[in-house]
């Protein structure tokens, strides 16, 4: 066990299956894997839970004290994968005990927890990662290539949005992802993701002006529906922004987008070529290159889909093949993945804690124009 990286998940609801899964089948994908890890330790509120997760994974403890997996010495790498009012302690536990920290997004609740996390980063001396898993498809990195390289000239305009449904139907419960006390609500479940994506492609913010929307003022409870419970985190938000650049786009994050299920999409548009993608065909990023020549009856010119499939740059293994559509679940491993590279690099995680921090206060700024009800500088 010398050479293994020891991992302690804290949560194991729905994101911490998703990361544990990459855990397990990362060897397959990777060869060589980019260091041995095991998980070691599952830590939930309820024993019955933590038990139940230890003996799915074959981990050896489980725990129900997020302190005996962040300040354990046996443990080398903590994932926190809690619901996002819980994140701030672990992380602050997690980074003064020196652990390496993969953390689901957002980084915190509020941006007040975010000031914390940002004072800790000066002696902070581990590898961390954000799990902003979307920059991680084949597609979007090629993006950010194709962006890299100048094929767009100067970029002029965008839209991007992350769209879900779940939330049109007034029947569906109220669970902590619409609770502001839990630090949920679309802008920090769907729009933070958006959000990242946009930064990581176009660069920075300068200024934005936000609305947002809750459907339903009641829900019925998860535990009974017959009982409904105020509803106070937003179901939709749109944001008009305005890039360093001068670049103006618009962002959204919805559960009210009837007929959508997990569709985040971007359109970017530039002097010299434009690029589109959608989350619901993950295999193929779409180009256009308006230098092409036009003549004789359009020429060349047109949109081209790129077949960006599962082609990573080594050491991926090729498994199953690059030509095989590609899913949700696989990005998260290539996540995973670049991040315990950058652990046995022994450099820092990139979107690393810092990227939480400047999501965190991007949120932010949405929640004071959307109250305000004006433009608010980034």
């Amino acid at each position: 066990m010398a050479d293994v990286h020891r991992v302690g998940f804290i949560g194991f609801g729905f994101i911490g299956k998703v990361q544990a899964y990459a855990y397990r089948n990362l060897p397959l994908f990777y060869d060589p894997a980019p260091l041995a890890a095991r998980i070691t330790h599952v830590c939930t509120s309820r024993r019955e839970t933590a038990e139940k997760g230890a003996a799915l994974l074959g981990a050896q403890c489980a725990v129900t004290d997020y302190r005996q997996v962040t300040e354990n010495p046996d443990i080398d790498i903590v994932h926190v994968c809690t619901p996002n009012h819980l994140h701030k302690d672990a992380l602050l536990s997690a980074m003064a005990h020196g652990k390496h920290i993969y953390c689901d997004k957002p980084l915190v609740a509020n941006e007040a927890e975010a000031d914390e996390i940002q004072a800790a980063l000066a002696a902070y001396k581990g590898t961390a990662q954000m799990g902003f898993q979307n920059r991680f498809f084949p597609a979007t990195l090629r993006a950010g290539q194709l962006v890299q390289e100048g094929f767009l000239g100067h970029v002029l305009e965008f839209r991007a949005a992350f769209l879900h449904g779940g939330s049109a139907d007034p029947r569906a419960p109220l669970t902590w992802k619409l609770s502001a006390a839990a630090g949920g609500g679309v802008i920090a479940d769907l729009a933070s993701h958006v959000l990242d994506l946009v930064h990581h492609l176009l660069g920075e913010y300068d200024r934005l002006a936000a609305a947002t929307r809750i459907a339903y003022p009641k829900r019925p409870s998860p535990d009974d529906p017959s009982r409904m419970l105020d509803v106070d985190a937003e179901d939709c938000v749109m944001v008009l922004v305005r890039m360093r650049s001068g670049a103006l786009g618009i962002i959204e994050g919805t559960k009210l987008a009837t007929g959508t299920e997990d569709e985040l999409r971007f359109e970017i548009h530039g002097s010299r070529g434009a690029l589109r993608y959608n989350h619901m065909d993950p295999h193929h990023l779409e180009v256009y290159d308006a230098t092409a020549a036009p003549e004789p009856i359009g020429g060349r010119r047109g949109w081209t889909r790129i077949d960006t499939g599962q082609r990573y740059p080594e050491p991926a293994s090729g498994f199953p093949s690059p030509k095989v559509s590609i899913g949700w679940l696989r990005a998260h491993i290539a996540s995973i993945a670049h991040f315990l590279e950058a652990v046995r690099d022994g450099r820092p995680g990139d979107p690393g804690l810092a990227q939480g921090v400047y999501v965190q206060r991007l949120m932010e700024r949405i929640r004071q124009s959307a109250e305000a009800g004006r433009w608010v500088t980034v």
